[in-house]
C-alpha cells in the first residue's frame, strides 16, 4: 500500500505567497494614499487591545506573586529604602518650595509671565516592540482618556517620547531612542540649544550640529527647550557622555545617554502642556518675507523719518 503523506498540501505555496504579496502591497498603498486607513487602524487596535492585556497579564501576575511570596526580611529592607527615599524627597520638596517662591518673586520684578503646572494622567506599559530597528511601545491609555497624537510621555527619570497613534483604549509611543525621533534641547548649564536625535539604541542619543567651539562637555544635562511647542520646557532628556573634537571639522561629535529608563519603566505620565499662544503670522508670507501691508507701513515710517519737518522737530528737541 502506498504510504500516506504526513502533511497534505493544497494549492501550490507559490500562489498563496503571490496572493499575500499582492494583498500586502495594496494595504501599504492604501495606508500611504488614504487618510481613512488611520481610522481603520484605530478600530483594529480596539480588537487587539484585549489581546495585549492578556499578554501583559502573566507578567503582572508574576510581579504580584513575587511580592506576595517575598520573605519578611526583603519586605522590611524595601520598606526601609522607601522610607529613606521619602525622607530625601521631602527634603528636596522643602527646598523646591523655597526656590519656587524666590522664582515667583523674581518673575514679578521682571514682569514675566507666570509658569503654569502641567496636568497629566498615569499610564502603564502594555507591550514593547521587539523590532531592533524600531523603538516603540504601547500604553493602556487612549483617546477615551484624553490621549492625543503628539502628546509628551515621561517616566520618573526623564522624557520617554511622544504618542504617534491613538485608539480608544491604547496608544503607541515613539521613544526618544528611535532613529526617526528628534527634539529640541538645551544645555541646563548655559542654555545652549541643539537638536537631539535618537541613535537607534536605548542607551544613546546624538546631539546634532554642535559647533566645535561650543561650550558643552561631558556631564552636561540636556533639558527640553520648549521650542516648536511639542514638549514643555524644563524636563530632563539626557546627559552628555562624550564630546569628540575632530581637527578640521566644523562640528563636534556629541553623544548623550537618555535619562529615562526606556527598557525598564512600566509606569508613565502623559502630559497635557498648555497650548501655545496664537501668533499673528499675517505679516509673513510663505517665503519668510514681509507681507504687502507690513511693507507699506515700513515705507510710510521711512518716508516720515526722511521728511524735513521731522528732521526739524528732532533737531529742535532739547
Amino acid at each position: 500500500m502506498p504510504i500516506k503523506p504526513l502533511f497534505s498540501h493544497g494549492p501550490l505555496p507559490g500562489y498563496r505567497l503571490f496572493f499575500c504579496a499582492v494583498a500586502a502591497s495594496m494595504l501599504m498603498f492604501a495606508d500611504q494614499r488614504f487618510t481613512r486607513m488611520e481610522e481603520v487602524r484605530a478600530n483594529l487596535s480596539m480588537v487587539v487591545a484585549p489581546i495585549q492585556w492578556m499578554v501583559s497579564w502573566p507578567s503582572d501576575l508574576l510581579s504580584w506573586g513575587t511580592v506576595a511570596l517575598s520573605d519578611q526580611q526583603a519586605l522590611v529592607d524595601e520598606n526601609q529604602r522607601l522610607r529613606e527615599q521619602i525622607l530625601m524627597l521631602s527634603h528636596r520638596g522643602q527646598r523646591i518650595s523655597s526656590l519656587r517662591a524666590e522664582n515667583a518673586e523674581l518673575r514679578e520684578l521682571l514682569n514675566a509671565a507666570a509658569q503654569r503646572d502641567v496636568p497629566f494622567i498615569t499610564a502603564e506599559l502594555l507591550s514593547l516592540d521587539n523590532d531592533p530597528f524600531s523603538h516603540q511601545m504601547v500604553v493602556d491609555r487612549g483617546h477615551r482618556n484624553g490621549a492625543y497624537v503628539g502628546q509628551p510621555v515621561i517616566d520618573a527619570f526623564g522624557l520617554v517620547g511622544q504618542i504617534i497613534a491613538v485608539s480608544a483604549y491604547s496608544s503607541r509611543v515613539l521613544l526618544v531612542a528611535d532613529a526617526s525621533h528628534s527634539l529640541p534641547v538645551q544645555v541646563n548649564r548655559n542654555g545652549l540649544r541643539f537638536i537631539a536625535q535618537g541613535a537607534g539604541n536605548y542607551q544613546a542619543l546624538n546631539v546634532l550640529h554642535v559647533p566645535d567651539t561650543a561650550n558643552i562637555r561631558a556631564g552636561d544635562l540636556l533639558m527640553t527647550s520648549g521650542l516648536a511647542g511639542r514638549f514643555p520646557q524644563g524636563y530632563p532628556v539626557a546627559q552628555v557622555t562624550e564630546v569628540v573634537h575632530d581637527p578640521g571639522e566644523p562640528f563636534a561629535q556629541v553623544n548623550a545617554e537618555p535619562l529615562a529608563r526606556l527598557q525598564r519603566s512600566r509606569h508613565f505620565l502623559l502630559l497635557f502642556p498648555p497650548p501655545r499662544e496664537d501668533v499673528d503670522e499675517s505679516v509673513w508670507d510663505e517665503s519668510f518675507g514681509l507681507s504687502s501691508s507690513a511693507l507699506r507701513s515700513a515705507k510710510k515710517l521711512t518716508a516720515s523719518l526722511r521728511a524735513p519737518s521731522s528732521l526739524t522737530q528732532v533737531t529742535e528737541a532739547p
